[in-house]
């Protein structure tokens, strides 16, 4: 199997390509140091991905930035800690401002010669519009939890997807899901057949982060500390495909 043998890439975004984990940190921070946990980023993140995933089954269709308010006001709550509408607002409306991947923008210029690049997130389309304008190249299509009216590893987001892409003239076996989060993507993913690569953003770090830890062990296609560690693999096999190509012909 082959990174080059597929026709489209399928991205998560948020903690694939955007930095979620810091954006989450940093817009946590003040009631993190009221509570004595700035310190503690693995507990934060911990803490963020429990009422986060417990918002989106309680609430699968409403809009990302309304739900990570209440998510910061359960936070909250769960410290013991009094918030204003205005501090809760201001966390829903971050998602913008989360910074992207140092590596992200090259890998995607990189890739879009090579593939069609899709999204499909868990966000509201005003988030992502935010987000878009750091990654640096336009894709092909964008499918987001807003416009899906539920929330991965809801089996209707890839349903979702899948079916927009066979109007587009995409088989299954052509589409590379590639993702951070086990829970949210390559659980799901599998389960609908699809090949995977896993971009393992958090390699190194104990625990799962800002996403719950998968309900089971996952197997995945493909294993990459980053982007840049797959674009890299793509470029080899680019380059013996061009040699053994050279040498038939010669």
């Amino acid at each position: 199997m082959k990174l080059s043998g597929f026709k489209v890439l399928t991205f998560d975004c948020y903690g694939t390509l955007i930095d979620w984990e810091t954006g989450i940190l940093n817009a946590l921070q003040s009631i993190a140091k009221k509570k004595g946990l700035l310190e503690q980023k693995e507990k934060i993140l911990e803490t963020f991905a429990k009422h986060e995933n417990r918002q989106e089954i309680e609430t699968p269709g409403m809009r990302y930035s309304d739900l990570l308010a209440l998510v910061y006001r359960r936070i909250a709550g769960e410290w013991n800690i009094d918030v204003s509408n205005k501090e809760a607002e201001n966390f829903g409306g971050s998602v913008p401002s989360w910074p992207a991947f140092s590596d992200t923008v090259e890998a995607l210029q990189y890739l879009k010669r090579h593939y069609k690049l899709v999204i499909l997130s868990n966000v509201d389309q005003a988030s992502f519009s935010g987000s878009n304008k750091r990654l640096g190249v336009k894709f092909d299509a964008i499918y987001t939890a807003e416009e899906i009216g539920s929330y991965k590893p809801d089996p209707k987001n890839f349903e979702y997807m899948l079916r927009k892409l066979e109007t587009l003239g995409f088989t299954r076996s052509e589409i590379l899901h590639t993702a951070q989060s086990l829970f949210h993507d390559h659980v799901p993913a599998k389960e609908f057949g699809l090949t995977t690569a896993w971009i393992d953003r958090r390699h190194g770090q104990k625990g799962s982060g800002a996403t719950p830890p998968p309900p089971q062990n996952v197997k995945v296609d493909f294993h990459f500390k980053s982007l840049a560690e797959f674009v890299e693999k793509h470029r080899t096999e680019v380059k013996s495909d061009t040699v053994l190509a050279d040498a038939v012909t010669a």
